[in-house]
């Protein structure tokens, strides 16, 4: 039986410790399973012969919890979790959320907003001038001056305001291990900066020559349109052969961005997935009854990181990157073996995945050599003609799965890129997708049907949606099974206006497509979109995008998307008279709703639910650490699988 790392000091005397190399502190409970960042970076380090001990949850009110393993050899490590510690306590309309899947008992409020900012300034006020590293999808988004949608405002590197000494950006395993070996060799923690995959802050005398450098913090925060040349310079810098240093001066200081890490090759995969994680949640959280975020990715597997579709909304080009990295079909059986002998396996597989599942292999091969094109998109508006389409290893790897003694299905949950799938000439795979890993209903993310919003949101045009929907309903009716397609959709993405909002409400009455909770986009930290709803620019193109800000409008936007609600009438019939759409308001078939005034008087809950409650879903694919986006342009920490949130839409 694998043993958890230690939690106090009682865990540290049984394995005859007395002082701890790094003590690792997160936002999350802790859940030692390879779908948590914190979990396989304290592994790998272990791995590496360093004493690593974990405080989950601190209380930041107090110094008790930050004291309790003592003080590390070498530096503390901080993360908020699996997710931005904001995105965790507010939906996108800003209201407190109740519960929290990261932690015991799935309750609220056990970590601080900005926790990494909050868990720096506690350890730094109580240790003095111990190396801090920070890491994870937090720190990992914030390293530049960035928009917060919190504060309405544009906020400096996390850096400067959590005081640590250097920030991990990315998947982290060569960092770790970098940074402990130099850190051990006895360089002092300012003194790590030739190191790939760090931000660090330094005098600008002491600034490194060739870097691409971004305006300022004072320049971005005052000017959007050097906010938008600072996020384009960072995006296209986000790539392991060609991304240069990136530089940015915050005040006196000059932030400096070295380039990427490289991606861990298959046998380096294999090897962090081989640790001996005890695949469950500590313990002491068994009176809380658990810790909810396990349930998704406890017999999931991962088998692929980054994501070459590189939606404007998603984080994962910033933070995984977009190049494949893959483990072996061994590994990935290997895995598979070992779920079955878990106590509370039932059979159920429940996703081989990543970022997205049916990524297997680089988008073209020419990227190895020249990296992948600067600024262009794999897959939208078209796919590129050097795409190369094969999903053989993965539909071998599923076939073994299937044969594997104990399992009874494998499911597919993180995401299938149907635009991809619909390119490859062999039907083999997509055939055996819907016979055997769809359990009645494969989400998939078309997210709008407008080509204007499409192409900000960087995805394909609805038409691709279409030839997958066709070709999906003639397989599924082929082998007489009943399944359904459920969209992910999203309001309000930047550049989507009223018309474009009743354009998705046509798409949806003629799909008979009914969505029982709604996903407004939510501008989190690090992504294009987010930089296009702060700015009202296309950091690409310089050009303005009509950006629906107000909540009166995000209200409509919602309300259209659920459409046949009778609470959403009021609002509906309102948006159509607004925009000269009154051939919709009536009750023949091409009608979206009926103008019926006395009904609406009598009714005077009408439009009660239009301003959008019920919780709107946030990351989490992923792209949390689930390795997927969060839907709302949200990646998921570090790793693992099963990234999209499970939205309840239900087709009718």
């Amino acid at each position: 039986m694998n043993e958890f790392l230690p939690v106090c000091r009682e865990d540290m005397e049984k394995r005859g410790i007395d002082q701890l190399d790094f003590i690792l502190v997160t936002g999350d409970s802790y859940v030692d399973h390879p779908s948590f960042g914190i979990s396989i970076i304290s592994r790998v380090l272990e791995d590496k012969g360093y004493r690593v001990g974990i405080i989950a949850q601190p209380d930041w009110r107090s110094d008790h919890d930050f004291k309790k393993l003592g003080t590390p050899k070498y530096a503390f490590l901080v993360t908020s979790g699996n997710i931005d510690s904001m995105v965790a306590h507010y939906t996108a309309a800003k209201r407190k959320r109740s519960d929290d899947a990261y932690t015991a008992g799935g309750k609220a409020g056990k970590r601080p907003d900005r926790a990494v900012i909050v868990y720096c300034q506690c350890i730094r006020k109580i240790f003095g001038d111990i190396p801090i590293a920070i890491g994870g999808l937090e720190a990992s988004l914030r390293r530049f001056a960035h928009y917060d949608y919190w504060d309405d405002d544009v906020r400096p590197s996390i850096l400067v305001d959590s005081e640590a000494d250097i920030l991990m950006y990315g998947m982290s395993e060569h960092q770790i291990v970098e940074i402990a070996d130099a850190l051990k060799s006895g360089k002092k923690i300012s003194e790590i900066t030739d190191i790939r995959g760090i931000c660090y802050l330094t005098d600008p005398v002491n600034t490194p020559f060739g870097a691409a450098e971004c305006p300022d913090f004072s320049q971005v925060r005052e000017n959007k349109k050097s906010y938008a040349k600072a996020c384009r310079i960072q995006y296209d810098h986000q790539d392991e052969v060609y991304g240069k240093t990136v530089i940015q001066r915050h005040g006196k200081k000059m932030l400096v961005q070295t380039p990427p890490a490289y991606c861990l090759t298959t046998e380096e995969m294999d090897h962090v997935y081989s640790l001996p994680y005890c695949r469950t949640y500590h313990p002491m959280y068994e009176k809380d009854g658990g810790v909810p975020g396990i349930k998704e990715v406890e017999f999931s597997i991962t088998h692929n990181r980054g994501c070459f579709g590189n939606c404007n909304f998603c984080s994962i080009a910033l933070h995984q990157g977009r190049k494949i990295s893959k483990r072996s079909e061994e590994s990935v059986l290997k895995e598979a073996e070992l779920l079955t002998t878990l106590p509370n396996f039932k059979g159920y597989i429940h996703d081989v995945g990543g970022p997205t599942a049916n990524f297997r292999n680089p988008s073209c091969t020419k990227q190895l050599k020249h990296g992948l094109c600067k600024g262009k998109k794999c897959l939208a508006p078209e796919p590129c003609r050097a795409l190369e389409v094969d999903h053989t290893e993965y539909l071998g790897i599923l076939r073994k799965l299937r044969k594997i003694k104990g399992v009874k299905r494998v499911f597919i949950r993180s995401g299938i890129r149907y635009d991809y799938l619909i390119k490859d000439e062999n039907d083999e795979f997509m055939k055996e997708l819907i016979r055997y890993h769809v359990s009645g209903q494969l989400k998939v993310a078309p997210e709008h049907c407008s080509a204007v919003v499409l192409d900000k949101m960087g995805k394909p045009h609805i038409e691709a949606y279409r030839v997958f929907q066709k070709k999906f309903y003639d397989i599924t009716k082929g082998i007489n099974k009943e399944q359904y397609l459920i969209p992910y959709l999203m309001s309000s993405h930047p550049g989507s206006t009223l018309k474009d909002a009743v354009e998705l409400s046509l798409f949806l009455k003629e799909h008979k497509i009914h969505p029982e909770q709604v996903q407004d986009f939510y501008p989190t930290p690090g992504t294009i979109s987010t930089c296009m709803f702060y700015t009202e620019l296309d950091p690409y193109t310089m050009e303005p995008v009509y950006v629906p800000k107000t909540a009166e409008e995000k209200a409509m936007q919602r309300a259209m998307l659920q459409y046949f609600k009778p609470e959403n009438k009021e609002t509906v019939l309102k948006v159509l008279k607004k925009i000269g759409r009154r051939d919709l308001i009536g009750t023949s078939p091409k009608c979206l709703v009926a103008d019926d005034l006395p009904q609406r008087k009598a009714s005077p809950s009408g439009g009660r639910n239009s301003s959008g409650r019920g919780r709107n879903a946030a990351g989490q694919n992923s792209r949390t650490s689930n390795g997927k986006s969060v839907r709302n342009g949200y990646g998921q920490g570090q790793s693992g699988s099963s990234g999209r949130k499970q939205n309840g839409r239900k087709k009718k």
